[in-house]
């Protein structure tokens, strides 16, 4: 069994405590079901929070977008940074407005960020894009020196985390149970669609066979 993350005062979760998640799998299958992140940062004692996608490679997070992007710039001279991943699972709605609450999952994790080198650039890139449609990089026409240039990718090690995770029906107070009022869990999914083809695609271009799938739920 993989060793859970230690919970720091930072991390350790503090409200409902019983929703707090540290162990690695929990966390991994968390982050491993996302494509969006928001990342904290701050730069002249402002806060910003801006949104990446993301992936996670082994004990590592990894990000990436234009090297003139001024979030990228600024978290590659290795300061302090937040990580937060969340998927919304559900309505949950009881029987007083008070206990009203959402079912979810996420993740929290602070580190510093750090510049991945130009020889291990394409690697990364290149999991970043199998993660999602495996076999889709080797039809890819290759990237252009110019074009790994004006790519920045940074990678976190993910050590300073936690996860928080609600699931199940609300919660009422016993005598509430009682009451004539419905109540339970609306769920709600993302669900990947049917493929649309560019316009301007060859008519005889084939369909991906990792495309070629019906519309599913994303985890």
């Amino acid at each position: 069994m993989a060793v859970p993350f230690r919970p720091t005062p930072r991390t350790r979760v503090k409200r409902i405590h019983e929703r707090g998640r540290y162990d690695r799998e929990t966390v991994y299958a968390i982050l491993d079901a996302g494509v969006i992140c928001h990342v904290g940062y701050v730069i002249d004692g402002h806060p910003y929070v801006t949104p990446t996608s993301y992936w996670r490679h082994g004990d590592l997070l990894y990000w990436h977008g234009s090297s003139a992007s001024r979030m990228l710039r600024h978290l590659k001279q290795e300061v302090p940074a937040c990580v937060e991943v969340t998927h919304f699972d559900g309505f949950v709605l009881a029987r007083s407005g008070f206990h009203h609450s959402i079912n979810y999952r996420s993740v929290m994790a602070l580190g510093t960020a750090r510049l991945v080198p130009d020889d291990e650039k394409l690697v990364a890139l290149e999991d970043f894009v199998e993660r999602l449609f495996p076999g889709r990089w080797g039809e890819l026409r290759p990237p252009t020196r110019q074009e790994v240039k004006a790519t920045t990718v940074l990678r976190m090690a993910l050590e300073e985390v936690s996860a928080k995770v609600r699931t199940g029906p609300p919660k009422d107070d016993e005598e509430d149970y009682a009451l004539p009022i419905w109540a339970g869990v609306l769920p709600v999914t993302t669900l990947v669609g049917a493929p649309q083809p560019d316009p301007r695609l060859e008519a005889d271009t084939p369909l991906p066979s990792y495309l070629n799938r019906s519309a599913e739920p994303a985890s």
